[in-house]
């Protein structure tokens, strides 16, 4: 018995069914009690996983005999699946094969089914199927994974005979021949990429599923074991289809991901592979790695996250390799030669000489100037592909330290159709991570949060993706302002390097757009551009984040944010880069963010500061004639429903001014047209937008004045499942509310039609009995496991009339109702807010006055901070 492995000894027959299970439960604990030790003390979890299936063997080898399985001369007990590649983890499935020669008589079965009741009770996961030879050669013709799981048979006791007799013909040529296995394996491949999104970067990927993950390795072992008869990786090194480079690295990436595996399975008490935020900080810990907040977990998923990657690579070029071995594809492929260097076969690029990167790495960028020319070529064949590997391992540089290969980077920076494919293969293959040191760092670099979906190299290649698509016209209803900007944009190459190095500099600790801005400019300069247009990008980087921050969280509806705003700008073509910039930044970070919201947000903004640069920053606008401009508008459309302007000045005497400034005309004459006729002043009156506007539904609630009346109307939308986006909180001069409630639902949409009876109605009631009973929603489980500290900041203002707060918290459910009830209990009066939701991050701006009226005086500032973080801790 060696040091990693445990004989569970069994009781003799004598022994009581009973004391047999203690003694043996007993024994597979003390086991599993050592393996933990064992992999704490760095012991090679392939020694751990191998012993642990060499426990189960010797464990079932004891019991067959013990309930008289070994007198039936026909029957076996096989391991088969993972298990009959001698492989287990502390929660993997036991999966076993009673095979017989002939159907089994009622005798034998009860015997099996009080074998695998014992190790059931020994609390074992065993999978077990019970089948004649017939039996399982006719199931594995019908059924795939069946095939696959007879393929990895192994013999742990019984008759050898029936065993054989099973293999010949799973190892026939009639049984799955190996083309057909093979396409089957690959689509199987392709519909588990797919359940994936066909990325590795998955927040809470799974270490066996996942693309790159350990299925991805099990499928070329499946595939090379049908083919040419190799059990393992080691076999198919010696079959000439692993170079022993690519042999090493995948048992490297498989060792890797065993012990993210056996970790994980030592923290769960129930079978599963996903790598999920509640369990990512604890195995992180297991596996060794340390760090303050959240930079043990950033480590350990950098280097899952890099281990995928290399194995996907494998897996794409094997396949490859094995499709022209077994298919006989490469036969009949036409071959055109592009130049000296490169040829086309079929679809795929090829160099034309063996040693090509390796004697002039500079010509790795020709390939790709290829790709992004040639639209006929959709991949780099598996020999390139072999020999760019050992070429990229090989480099003693980074390629930006040759000069004709910066020659040859912004050439393809400038090409047309590089965006289509060239730079995506070249993050893929790691050309990107070769070229720049600076990303090199960021492959793998995740953030431990909720809103970066991708890692941050993923998430720059996705954005020039997005950019991509604003050359085409069919997005413009998507992206319509960007469909119309991009393609007049003179200098595409330095929106290209702008995307490039916007997040490059995350993880290095310090402001990452400071950071990235100073290598853009280096770089810039470095690659013979201009001092004007590295000072472009430079800018571009360093302010990336600053329209959408403003939109999003600032009241874009105040002429001096426009002005401070477009000052920043200072030009409508910085306007016209960072407006494409933002909005691919946007829908690059998560698929889920952009919505008609955020798309009208941004193009209130984009259009107010086109006017603003147009009009001169010198020359700001008349807030009077906006007011009266806004008032003749509506007061046309009130007219003509058969309103007399007596009536609507008499309604417009009790608004103060800022009402007429901060809506349209349209939103004007409806606030009116209802008001007119709402008959009964105390009671509330509620609107409800019938069209979307500005991307989402309008709430507006007219109602006397009162305390907590912002906490009931959020706490009865929350109830349901609305957010606000946006809130416009003002009164009249005789003490009524006109606020504005912009809401979305669960997925970033506008009200629909049926809702909006029910929402109105429930509003009302609570606005007349002034209680919303709030619903102790449990946060998400995905929330539970991140620790956002609630920071609460009050900003500089310029007239110092207002106090403009920003405030971060868990976004958690209730949180507006509990920050509302605060400004009430505190005399604290809101009139704008803007609310944000980043990932498991609430991030509100919000304008705020005393009961005076006056901005708040520090000693206020003081008690509020102190009463929201109170509030907010105290409900997480």
């Amino acid at each position: 018995m060696t040091q990693t492995q445990s004989d569970p000894h069994t009781p003799t027959g004598g022994e009581d069914t009973g004391q047999r299970l203690a003694v043996l439960k007993a024994e597979l604990d003390q086991f599993n009690e050592q393996q933990q030790l064992l992999f704490s003390q760095h012991v090679p979890v392939t020694e751990l996983v191998e012993a642990r299936a060499d426990c189960i063997d010797q464990l079932l080898r004891h019991l067959w005999p013990q309930f008289g399985l070994d007198q039936r001369d026909d029957l076996s007990l096989v391991a088969v699946g993972g298990y009959g590649r001698g492989e287990l983890h502390p929660l993997s499935d036991v999966d076993i094969l009673l095979l017989s020669a002939t159907p089994l008589d009622n005798h034998t079965g009860k015997q099996i089914s009080e074998f695998l009741t014992l190790l059931w009770d020994l609390r074992l996961e065993v999978g077990h199927s019970v089948r004649t030879i017939e039996e399982c050669i006719n199931i594995g013709l019908e059924d795939l994974t069946v095939a696959t799981n007879l393929q990895e048979a192994r013999l742990l006791c019984g008759s050898e005979d029936s065993f054989l007799q099973l293999q010949d013909q799973v190892n026939s040529g009639k049984f799955w021949p190996s083309e057909a296995f093979y396409r089957a394996k690959v689509e199987e491949q392709r519909i588990r990429h797919a359940r994936y999104h066909d990325t590795t970067y998955n927040l809470e990927p799974d270490i066996k599923s996942s693309p790159g993950g350990l299925r991805d390795i099990h499928t070329l072992s499946w595939v090379a074991r049908r083919h040419f008869g190799a059990t393992n990786l080691l076999e198919m090194s010696r079959f000439g289809f692993l170079t022993d480079a690519e042999y090493r690295e995948l048992y490297e990436c498989q060792a890797s991901l065993w012990r993210i595996r056996f970790a994980l399975h030592s923290e769960l008490k129930r079978y599963d592979n996903r790598l999920t935020f509640e369990h990512q900080a604890s195995v992180a810990q297991k596996l060794g790695y340390t760090g303050e907040g959240n930079k043990p977990v950033e480590m350990m998923m950098k280097e899952f996250y890099r281990t995928l990657r290399r194995v996907a690579e494998l897996n794409k070029m094997l396949l490859q390799l094995f499709d022209q071995a077994i298919l006989k594809n490469g036969d009949t492929l036409t071959t055109v030669d592009l130049d000296e260097d490169f040829r086309l076969v079929g679809n795929l690029i090829e160099a034309r000489k063996p040693a090509l990167f390796q004697a002039r790495p500079e010509t790795i960028l020709d390939m790709f100037l290829h790709i992004a020319g040639n639209s006929d070529i959709d991949g780099i064949s598996a020999p390139t592909l072999r020999q760019l590997r050992t070429a990229r391992r090989r480099l003693n540089r980074f390629l930006v330290d040759i000069p004709e290969a910066r020659e040859k980077f912004m050439a393809l920076v400038r090409q047309p159709n590089a965006l289509n494919k060239a730079f995506r293969l070249m993050h893929r293959h790691g050309v990107l991570a070769a070229y720049l040191p600076q990303w090199s760092q960021i492959v793998g670099q995740m953030q431990f949060d909720l809103f970066h979906v991708y890692t941050v190299d993923e998430h720059s290649v996705r954005l020039l993706k997005h950019m991509n698509k604003f050359s085409d016209p069919a997005n413009r209803e998507l992206h319509p302002i960007c469909c119309e900007v991009y393609p007049r944009i003179q200098k595409k190459e330095l929106l290209i390097l702008a995307a490039i190095f916007h997040d490059i500099a995350k993880g290095r600790g310090g402001d990452h757009s400071e950071l990235g801005a100073d290598d853009a400019y280096n770089f810039c300069i470095n690659h013979g551009l201009s001092r004007p247009e590295a000072n472009l990008v430079t800018w571009l980087v360093k302010n990336h984040l600053l329209m959408s921050v403003t939109a999003q969280r600032r009241d874009i509806y105040d002429p001096d944010v426009i002005t401070e705003f477009a000052k920043t700008v200072r030009d409508e073509e910085r306007l016209d880069y960072l407006i494409c910039l933002t909005v691919a930044d946007i829908c690059a970070t998560n698929q889920e963010l952009w919505n008609s919201w955020k798309r009208t947000l941004l193009a209130e903004l984009y259009y107010s500061s086109q006017k603003a640069l147009r009009r001169g920053l010198e020359n700001p606008p008349d807030v009077r004639e906006r007011i009266r401009h806004n008032q003749q508008m509506a007061s046309a459309l009130l007219r003509s429903q058969g309103f007399s302007q007596r009536e609507v000045d008499v309604l417009w005497q009790r608004f103060k001014a800022d009402y007429f400034l901060r809506h349209t005309h349209q939103q004007i004459a409806w606030h009116a047209e209802a008001l007119l006729k709402h008959e009964n002043p105390d009671e509330p009156l509620i609107l409800i937008s019938k069209k979307p506007t500005r991307g989402g539904t309008e709430v507006f609630v007219y109602s006397r004045d009162k305390a907590k009346l912002f906490a009931i109307v959020v706490a009865e939308l929350d109830k349901k499942n609305l957010s606000v986006h946006d809130a416009q909180i003002m009164t009249s001069k005789d003490g009524y509310t006109l606020d504005t409630f912009m809401v979305l639902d669960p997925n970033g949409d506008p009200l629909t039609d049926n809702r909006r009876a029910t929402v109105r109605d429930d509003l009302i009631h609570a606005l007349d009995t002034m209680v919303s009973v709030r619903r102790n929603k449990r946060p998400p489980r995905k929330l539970r496991h991140f620790n956002v500290k609630t920071q609460v900041d009050f900003l500089p203002t310029k007239t110092g009339k207002k106090t403009m707060m920003e405030l971060v918290a868990l976004d958690m459910p209730g949180l507006l109702a509990r920050i509302g009830s605060v400004f009430a209990d505190l005399n604290v009066s809101l009139q704008a807010a803007k609310i944000t939701t980043i990932g498991e991050r609430a991030e509100d701006f919000f304008i705020l006055v005393n009961e005076e009226g006056q901005q708040l005086t520090p000693a206020q500032e003081s008690a509020l901070k102190a009463a929201l973080i109170e509030r907010i801790d105290d409900a997480t």
